[in-house]
């Protein structure tokens, strides 16, 4: 089965991947001997691979549901009263929002590998593999897109499309990063520019990487683990590329958090499935199963699929955003560009 984001997308509004080796179910589960996690998707293959490992290492049996970062986190929280989901895993700045509604608990396993960025200081959540925001276009495009500013201009009517900033961790990082190199107001003029060449909002960004690669879309966001992870998986004719703005070309970091529900079902099981997946062994083959970065400091990642990684970001300024004052101003961020663009 191919990660959710990849040509083999099968997208709902909450998709339902269940471990079938691993007898998952897709949803809570009331037996002792099972886990149940709601990811953000794009982990498909590597859940896939670790998932069943865990289970023959410790009898217990995963559920995954994946859907965009913020509906994990709004599913979560809808379920508070009657809880499902044992470990939540989702981009900033959701992991973080989830915390501050209180779906969020201490695990209290061993994160002392993983650097103070990557992790909360209170031990609600933790990295488990690290990423960038990337853009991605179709390969037989000509001229190559190459700056933000091409996008407002006739060649591009009907043929970008961007996941919805305030539903999905990408379209959100695209508004955050569009903000950070051009300013609010600008970039609010920006995405307003663009608007007439923007095919519409989609909640998830695993929908945009198969219309890119058909030729349906010229330019799409994206991630580097989730494009990498794709192509090497589907063939798909997209690539990464970072537009630049004044000359300079920017991303910041995605990590793929995890962290505990609260009063999660199988918090002991929860745990257990956090340990493994942090464990220096996992962290190692992050890079050649996931396509992404370890978070562990204790690991070296190598290999070509560690190489094509690096490459992709190479050359690329990294913009570090403070997530909790993302979060604090967030909503009315969101509010300002669906005024601005009237979607």
């Amino acid at each position: 089965m191919r990660i959710t984001r990849s040509l083999s997308a099968i997208t709902a509004v909450a998709a339902v991947f269940a471990v079938a080796a691993c007898g998952g179910t897709g949803g809570g589960s009331g037996s002792s001997d099972s886990v149940t996690v709601y990811s953000a998707d794009g982990l498909g293959d590597w859940y896939k691979a670790e998932f069943e490992d865990f289970t023959k290492h410790t009898g217990v049996k995963v559920s995954l549901v994946e859907a965009g970062s913020g509906e994990v986190v709004s599913r979560a929280q809808k379920e508070k009263a009657n809880p499902q989901v044992d470990v939540l895993v989702t981009l900033p700045p959701f992991i973080q929002q989830a915390q501050q509604q209180g779906s969020l608990v201490k695990s209290d396993i061993d994160t002392s590998a993983v650097p103070a960025q990557l992790k909360a200081a209170d031990g609600t959540y933790v990295a488990v593999v690290n990423n960038y925001f990337a853009m991605i276009r179709n390969t037989a495009a000509q001229p190559k897109p190459a700056d933000w500013a091409e996008f407002t201009g006739p060649a591009y009517k009907q043929k970008i499309q961007y996941s919805t900033p305030g539903k999905a961790g990408d379209g959100t990082a695209l508004l955050l990063l569009l903000q950070h190199v051009m300013g609010k107001e600008a970039a609010l003029k920006y995405l307003t520019d663009v608007q007439p060449n923007n095919v519409g909002p989609s909640t998830s960004t695993g929908k945009l990487g198969p219309k890119t690669s058909k030729g349906e879309l010229t330019v799409a966001n994206s991630d580097v683990q989730m494009a990498l992870a794709a192509i090497a998986a589907d063939k798909v004719a997209y690539e990464i590329f970072y537009p630049s703005f004044q000359g300079k070309r920017t991303t910041l970091p995605l990590p793929y958090y995890m962290g505990l529900a609260d009063k999660a079902p199988h918090s002991a099981n929860g745990k257990k499935l956090m340990e493994h997946l942090l464990s220096k062994d996992v962290q190692q083959n992050v890079p050649s199963k996931a396509w992404g970065a370890p978070v562990r400091t204790d690991v070296t990642p190598s290999g070509p699929q560690w190489d094509a990684f690096s490459k992709a970001i190479d050359g690329v300024e990294i913009w570090y955003p403070n997530w909790d004052e993302v979060l604090g101003g967030l909503d009315a961020d969101v509010k300002a560009y669906e005024k601005a663009t009237g979607q």
